[in-house]
């Protein structure tokens, strides 16, 4: 396979551009568009984004909602911080959670956590084959109730500032908890962009992919076909498939908004093009080479070097053609990741 090797997918950025910050209006963010038929490349705004759809198109947003999944306290006895990130609520009422400092924290240990007048123990009942501690919270009242307190909300670990609030890490028209982070390529949509989209007939419809932390996880292969994917929740609803195919049989196209929305619609789409509502697991690795059945179109924000998501826009756009815009946006001036600017892959 061409471009098979983890530094092929390399490139240099420049510490500035990686935004630090959301802007205050998120639709005044630079776009990036990209034509892949003449490969082309423009430079826009955010705000402008109607004037590339048309009426038939389908925008599908990720509706995940990120939790306060950050639990910083002590354990028991000792003076010693421990950290918690809550990955997944398990059918017994558990989580499973990734922890620091590992070798302190196994089974059996109680770590005391506490915010104010809401206090909470969590216990390491287990250790599950991928190293992460499963655990369960013991306070005197619904421990749903008191996360927001208790927790933080995990923002990337290129992001040194911290948010004033919250809500600047979740998209407008995020709804269902379950997130330790945020679908980004959403961050720049607004009530009047959405009422613009509206206005020429372009739909909308929503999936849920709960994102876990493996999205920031570093490939650590040279050859990226020995790279083993994270697995994520996701569900696709009726609405949703109807919606999707109503789209396909009608000539329209597919937009996909992220890699988390990308990856749903590529673990569902049966051989014919057929989407049918479906809840349960993608680890789909998408690389260059890959046979795209539900995505024509693509909203993202800049990518990690060397990350499976810029092997996912390459396999989309070509590798070639993704790294001239990803050079041109460094010189332009681009903000880069979580917070930065966008791009739209047509």
């Amino acid at each position: 396979m061409k471009y098979s090797n983890l530094s092929d997918y390399d490139y240099e950025l420049p510490e500035e551009l990686i935004a630090q910050e959301p802007l205050e209006e998120r639709d005044q963010s630079k776009m990036l568009v990209l034509n892949r038929e003449g490969e082309t490349i423009e430079h826009r705004q955010f705000f402008e984004l109607p004037a590339y759809l048309q009426k038939g198109d389908l925008l599908v947003l990720n509706d995940t909602r990120v939790i306060p999944a950050r639990l910083i306290g002590r354990i028991a006895g000792k003076n010693v911080e421990a950290e918690l990130l809550l990955l997944r609520r398990l059918d017994d009422g558990r989580w499973e959670t990734m922890v620091k400092p590992g070798r302190k924290l196994k089974q059996g240990v109680k770590i005391l956590l506490e915010a104010g007048s809401e206090k909470a123990e969590a216990v390491i009942e287990g250790i599950n084959e991928e190293g992460h501690r499963l655990v369960s919270f013991h306070a005197d009242r619904d421990f749903d109730l008191i996360l927001p307190r208790l927790g933080q909300v995990p923002l990337p670990p290129y992001i040194r500032k911290s948010v004033s609030d919250p809500d600047q890490y979740q998209t407008i028209y995020a709804r269902k908890d379950g997130s330790a982070a945020a679908p980004t390529a959403g961050f720049h949509f607004t009530p009047s962009v959405f009422a613009a989209l509206e206005e020429i007939g372009v739909e909308l419809c929503y999936i849920t992919l709960h994102i876990g932390p493996g999205t920031f996880q570093p490939v650590k292969t040279e050859n990226i076909l020995d790279h083993k994917m994270h697995r994520e929740f996701f569900s696709l609803g009726d609405s949703a498939a109807s919606a999707l195919n109503r789209t396909k049989s009608g000539g329209g196209r597919v937009i996909a908004v992220g890699t988390t929305a990308c990856r749903v619609l590529e673990s569902v789409v049966d051989e014919k093009g057929v989407f049918k509502p479906y809840s349960g697991w993608t680890g789909l690795y998408i690389y260059p080479g890959f046979r795209f059945r539900a995505v024509d179109a693509m909203i993202t924000n800049f990518h990690l070097p060397r990350s499976t998501l810029v092997m996912l826009v390459s396999a989309l756009a070509g590798r070639d053609f993704i790294l001239r815009a990803y050079r041109e946006a460094v010189r332009e001036r681009y903000r880069f990741f979580s917070f930065g600017d966008s791009m739209l892959i047509l």
